[in-house]
């Protein structure tokens, strides 16, 4: 599943695309490898707006799992997603290109290869479909934690196209 993507745009272009009115980022800087619970630009409705907001990348796994935040969702009909499937959870998720890892390790370095993937070579900015809530846990690592509450987002997952499937057959992010 993908776990890592990378944002490179500036706020300004973002801004632009996706016709936002509020921006809470700060300055933004380039973001090459957004991981998994690292804070990065998502774009939700406040209101009749839109808004520029950094949130963790992570949702709430089901209580029953337990587990690691979840970043990817793919089972929809889950009642745990249910609630933030509603258009006031819907979210953009910015980015320029996402990376699986190859199906086998190189036979040189015996470790599987990071393939990235974008629209073109070019790299332009485009969006995941995601779903954001508010978290009240931690957050971090367990040496050192950083107290709820805190945005949180993930993005939906699809069947995978046929340049991402040879790679990764199980599923790859919704692109709008």
């Amino acid at each position: 599943m993908c776990n890592l993507y990378s944002i490179t745009t500036n706020q300004e272009a973002i801004s632009r695309l996706f016709r936002v009115m509020n921006r809470y980022v700060g300055n933004l800087p380039a973001i090459p490898s957004v991981f998994p619970d690292y804070p990065a630009p998502v774009i939700r409705s406040a209101g009749n707006e839109r808004e520029l907001i950094l949130m963790r990348w992570g949702m709430p796994p089901p209580l029953r799992t337990g587990g690691s935040p979840v970043t990817n969702i793919r089972n929809t009909s889950s009642p745990h997603w249910r609630g933030w499937l509603k258009p006031d959870n819907r979210c953009l998720v910015p980015f320029n290109s996402f990376a699986e890892y190859a199906p086998k390790p190189n036979p040189v370095t015996k470790k599987k290869d990071v393939v990235w993937f974008a629209l073109n070579d070019d790299r332009p900015l485009t969006a995941f479909a995601g779903i954001w809530t508010e978290f009240k846990g931690d957050r971090g690592t367990k040496s050192k934690p950083i107290p709820g509450p805190h945005l949180v987002y993930g993005f939906l997952t699809t069947a995978p196209n046929a340049v991402v499937e040879p790679i990764h057959p199980k599923a790859m992010p919704v692109i709008l």
